[in-house]
């Protein structure tokens, strides 16, 4: 197999640092704040209906999360709920805003490794803010050409960005943890997808791996990407 790729376009949370797990963190502290009205099962039952009536109004990230679980606080208790447990899970949400950013494994060598040969471009998608200090403070920025952060990811925004930024999605490879997101759509724009799972993922983001499609690969640890760009060159 030989292709030529000039862009590779990557993903940010759970990709390139840590994110999941802060949000997987809020939730056991939600499901004690509600323990009295719910069972940790059920509360994020309705905690994942709400983030996906939500989503589609507030978009993604941090702000979107922390009004999807007021709004299920209301629901699971008739709206009895008290002032105090509000208060604790707007300060959950502040919590996750101000966590730490922590590349993951392989990551900063890898994209150093790569930046003279490629066109690197960032493809993220949540809260503008939020996304704006989590790529400053991971010290990642230095290696980009450019940084995009849309509202979703779609085979148009693929599209879009691999042309205006490299040489099309034919000749692009995009790399990161959530298929629904991050692969299948590159795919359908004509780029090469990579999938590197991370250890926990957003039920909203579950998809089944493209696997008949010439253009998918897996790989299980970020920093075989260079091997792995290798071998199909």
């Amino acid at each position: 197999m030989s292709v030529t790729i000039t862009t590779l376009g990557f993903d940010a949370d759970d990709t390139l640092w840590h994110n999941e797990r802060f949000f997987r963190l809020t939730q056991d502290r939600f499901a004690a704040l509600l323990a009295d009205y719910s069972e940790k099962d059920h509360l994020m039952d309705r905690l994942l209906a709400a983030e996906r009536r939500n989503v589609l109004h507030y978009g993604y990230g941090v702000k979107g999360f922390t009004l999807s679980m007021i709004e299920t606080a209301l629901e699971v208790t008739d709206r009895r709920v008290g002032a105090d447990v509000i208060s604790e899970i707007l300060e959950a949400g502040r919590d996750i805003l101000s966590h730490p950013v922590e590349p993951l494994p392989h990551v900063e060598e890898t994209l150093k490794s790569l930046k003279d040969r490629y066109r690197l471009v960032l493809i993220t998608k949540g809260d503008l803010f939020d996304q704006e200090r989590k790529i400053t403070a991971s010290g990642l920025d230095r290696y980009f050409d450019a940084i995009e952060i849309v509202s979703e990811k779609t085979e148009n925004t693929y599209q879009t960005l691999f042309s205006r930024h490299g040489t099309g999605p034919s000749e692009a490879m995009m790399t990161g943890n959530s298929l629904k997101s991050d692969v299948l759509p590159a795919i359908k724009s004509g780029a090469y997808g990579i999938h590197v799972p991370y250890d926990v993922t957003w039920a909203l983001e579950d998809a089944d791996e493209p696997t008949s499609s010439n253009r998918f690969f897996r790989l299980d640890n970020f920093g075989k990407l260079p091997q792995l760009l290798a071998r199909i060159s």
